[in-house]
């Protein structure tokens, strides 16, 4: 008998950033390859990989980090999106690093000499990296969220100040450049207020490398086979969703990809052209580090409204829609058929293993996670 699904929380939302799709897609594509393997007596392996959440626990930098992809000859994976295109491969290399402060309590008024405010010392770091952000590479980032503020009782100064940083850069050598300014600031608060800090590095992805052969043979297979096939309902629903986004919202999303804003067409149809390309918009992604590892490829495929932004509630209420689970399925045909070609083409994965080879050696690769870090699922066992 099958046990019906059940919420993680009753009543909560859904996946923000479409994730609730990636595995799906990518089981149809492996359990596809296989089949073909098998019908055509094609040596050769498929493996699939059943990740744990990459926002913020950078799974799969640990599992590159131990080995998981030793073995590995190619990787090829997907993300959804408002387009349908070969992803650029531009990403931020990015560390979620928390500072706990310590100081000493007292009375804030009968006594506040006598105290050593851990929250003026996370404070005093916010303002000493809000200064340090006129003189960074314009692309990097830094952002933070308190975890602890010492507390709801304003009379008492707060012994315990926790606040996380997501340290972002183009590259992992930047990165590393980065991190160690901001962990100089977070120190000289702790020496302006009297109060000790300790620095642990939560997670951390590298910035994703690209494979030209690989993301040649994928734009092959996209033009082959087209755009999403959505029909009249689709569009009527991304329409709807359209109309509680700004313009602005929506005509980022076309000049990202350098085209033209279209008023006309709330779902893109179509496969983006590979001379297409506008500003760069980046995150950052754990799938970076295994593009470390081995040649990677990744496809955007179109599964909600144009413009609709990541982490905003309109692309979870598209979710579980009808567009989503087709272009779902489209993405496992493109997965797939990518897989296909590498498979049967051996001078196209020498010419994608040269290409890794080369990029290697312009700066090889350093896990972002020290050795002593373990994923943030996982307890350490008691000493």
């Amino acid at each position: 008998m099958a046990i019906p699904p059940k919420p993680v929380e009753e009543g909560g939302a859904g996946h923000g950033c479409g994730h609730n799709l990636l595995g799906s897609a990518a089981l149809l594509a492996a359990c596809a390859l296989k089949d073909w393997l098998a019908e055509t007596g094609t040596p050769g392996r498929v493996r699939y990989y059943g990740c744990p959440p990459e926002e913020g626990g950078a799974a799969k930098s640990f599992m590159v980090r131990d080995g998981a992809f030793d073995d590995v000859d190619a990787a090829i994976c997907w993300h959804p999106s408002g387009m349908t295109r070969v992803d650029e491969a531009q990403s931020l290399a990015n560390t979620w690093m928390d500072f706990a402060f310590t100081g000493r309590a007292s009375h804030a008024a009968a006594a506040p000499h006598l105290g050593r405010s851990a929250l003026d010392a996370a404070e005093l770091m916010n303002v000493g990296v809000q200064y340090l952000r006129e003189h960074i590479p314009q692309e990097s980032r830094i952002h933070n969220a308190y975890l602890e503020a010492g507390g709801t009782a304003p009379n008492v100064v707060q012994a315990r100040a926790v606040t996380r940083y997501a340290i972002r850069s183009t590259t992992l050598s930047g990165m590393r450049s980065l991190n160690e300014r901001v962990q100089d600031i977070a120190r000289g608060a702790a020496l302006m207020t009297g109060t000790k800090v300790d620095i642990s590095i939560m997670s951390a992805v590298s910035n994703m490398q690209g494979n030209t052969p690989l993301e040649e043979a994928m734009q092959q297979v996209m033009d082959s086979l087209g755009g999403v096939p959505f029909d009249d309902a689709d569009r009527d629903y991304a329409a709807r969703i359209q109309a509680t986004l700004s313009n602005e919202d929506i005509n980022a999303e076309y000049r990202q990809n350098g085209l033209v804003p279209r008023k006309d067409s709330p779902l893109c149809d179509y496969v983006v052209p590979a001379d297409s390309r506008g500003p760069a918009m980046m995150g950052s992604t754990d799938v970076a580090d295994v593009s470390w590892a081995v040649p990677t490829v990744q496809a955007r495929v179109a599964t909600h409204a144009i413009g609709t932004p990541g982490h905003s509630w309109q692309i979870t209420a598209q979710g579980k829609a009808g567009a989503a689970h087709k272009g779902m399925i489209h993405a496992a045909k493109i997965m797939g058929s990518t897989a296909r070609m590498l498979m049967a083409d051996k001078g196209l994965l020498a010419r994608a293993k040269q290409d890794h080879r080369s990029r290697m050696e312009v700066e090889p690769y350093v896990c972002p996670i020290p050795e002593d870090v373990t994923p943030p699922l996982v307890k350490r066992p008691a000493a």
